[in-house]
């Protein structure tokens, strides 16, 4: 074999290898840096200086706009507590306490990362609007039936992922002393 067909194919090889994993790693989201707690994973540089190239080309494709390093940080469950995708046909009990911020939303977004359009007109919750156990801790059902309480509709047939934005919180900073999230536990499927 000539030797500059031997380089063609190794050029071709690489250009293969190195557009794939820089697609793969566009596609998959923040894959450096990661705190996971839980159910919940968040990538507390996204939003700052130090946010990793594949993050910030993430970002420039879909148009998010992360929370800044001050602001807070945003954890995303796309499995319930056994490792399971997240169902648009199933049950779940989203249960425990948040770790201390001033304030927290907890939302619902379909495969895409779009909000889910529902009867109810309801896309999440926050802090201040939830009711409380007796200890500070909260249960909020996310299923796609109405449900007494704190229900969050789910209006998607296929799998969908929760966001849990800290405003104000002390992880930003580093500290994860007494960081519990909620757990997230499958009830029933239809």
């Amino acid at each position: 074999m000539p030797p500059l067909l031997n380089i063609a194919i190794a050029i071709v090889i690489a250009a293969g290898v190195g557009l794939s994993s820089a697609w793969l790693a566009v596609e998959r989201g923040n894959i450096f840096g990661l705190v996971r707690i839980g159910d919940w994973t968040a990538s507390p540089e996204t939003g700052g200086p130090d946010a990793d190239p594949y993050a910030v080309a993430r970002l420039a494709r879909t148009g998010e706009l992360p929370l800044g390093a001050g602001e807070g940080l945003a954890f995303l469950a796309e499995s319930d507590h056994d490792g399971e995708p997240l169902q648009g046909d199933c049950t779940y009990r989203i249960v425990g306490q948040t770790p201390a911020a001033r304030l927290w939303t907890l939302t619902a977004y379909d495969r895409t990362g779009r909000l889910m359009t529902n009867a109810a007109q309801r896309q999440g919750f926050d802090s201040r609007a939830i009711l409380r156990h007796n200890d500070g801790s909260f249960e909020i059902v996310a299923s796609p039936e109405v449900q007494p309480g704190n229900w969050l509709p789910i209006a998607t047939p296929g799998t969908f992922k929760l966001i849990l934005r800290l405003y104000d919180t002390p992880l930003t900073t580093g500290t994860q002393a007494d960081s519990t999230m909620p757990d997230i536990l499958r009830e029933r499927c239809r």
